[in-house]
C-alpha cells in the first residue's frame, strides 16, 4: 500500500517501536492528522490466538458509550415479529421476500444496502442460501453478536445507540472503530476503554497466554500508534 508524502513524513518521525499510554496515543494521533475530512479513530489488536483454530476465533460485540459517530442502518428479517420489527426504527423490515432480494443482489444496488441485519431464530435456517453472500460481508446474523434475537425492539435500540460487532481476521487480528475526530477526548477514551475491555473478557478457554499482544490507535487516513499493555 502506497502513501501520500504527509504520511509518509510523521511515518519517517515516528519511532514505531514505542509504546505510550492510551491518553498520549490519542494525543499524537490528533496532532498528526492528514486529512481535512472528519475522520473516524480506530483501535486494531493483535491477538495470541491461532486464527486456524475454529475453537480461537473470537466474535462479539460491545457497546461503545457514545457510539462510533455513524448511523447505522439496520435491516430485520423475521416471520415473526414484522410489527414489532416495523416500529423497531429499522430501516429495512421484512420476510422471506427479503432473503430473495439479497440473493438477487436488488437490496444492495437498489435500497443501498445496510449495515447489519438482524433475524429472529426461526429465519436462521432459511438465510443459509445466502450465507456466502452476506458472511464475506460481515452480514450475516450470529448470536454471539446479538443479532439473532427475538427481543427486536432493544436490539435495533442497542445498535442504533453504539453496539459494534467485532471479531478476529485472517491473522488473528480485531478492529474497530471507535469514534470520531469530533469527539471529545473524554468520550473517545470511554469508547476506546469498553472495546479493549469487552476484547478481554473473551478470551478462548483454549488460549495459553495472553489474548491481547498489542494495540495500535489510528485515525483513517494516519498513522498507527502503539499503546502501552
Amino acid at each position: 500500500m502506497s502513501h501520500g508524502k504527509k504520511y509518509r513524513a510523521v511515518a519517517e518521525k515516528l519511532d514505531r517501536e514505542k509504546s505510550y499510554s492510551l491518553e498520549e496515543a490519542l494525543q499524537l494521533v490528533r496532532d498528526n492528522k492528514i486529512a481535512k475530512f472528519d475522520e473516524s479513530v480506530e483501535v486494531h489488536i493483535k491477538t495470541g490466538i491461532d486464527p486456524k483454530k475454529t475453537d480461537q476465533q473470537i466474535r462479539s460485540a460491545v457497546s461503545l458509550p457514545h457510539g462510533t459517530g455513524k448511523n447505522k442502518k439496520v435491516a430485520v428479517i423475521t416471520s415473526t415479529s414484522l410489527e414489532d420489527a416495523k416500529k423497531s426504527g429499522a430501516e429495512i423490515v421484512g420476510g422471506e421476500e427479503l432473503i430473495e432480494r439479497i440473493k438477487s443482489g436488488k437490496i444492495f444496488s437498489e435500497d443501498g444496502g445496510f449495515d447489519v441485519l438482524v433475524a429472529t431464530p426461526e429465519m436462521m435456517p432459511k438465510l443459509a442460501v445466502v450465507a456466502k453472500i452476506l458472511g464475506p460481508k460481515g452480514l450475516m446474523p450470529n448470536p454471539k453478536t446479538e443479532t439473532v434475537t427475538t427481543k427486536i425492539k432493544e436490539t435495533v435500540d442497542a445498535l442504533k445507540k453504539g453496539r459494534a460487532a467485532y471479531k478476529t481476521d485472517n491473522s488473528g487480528n480485531i478492529h474497530q472503530v471507535v469514534g470520531k475526530f469530533s469527539f471529545t477526548d473524554e468520550k473517545l477514551l470511554e469508547n476506546i476503554k469498553a472495546f479493549i475491555e469487552s476484547v478481554e473478557k473473551v478470551k478462548p478457554v483454549s488460549l495459553k497466554g495472553k489474548l491481547v499482544r498489542s494495540i495500535s490507535l489510528c485515525s483513517t487516513m494516519g498513522i498507527g500508534f502503539k499503546i502501552a499493555v
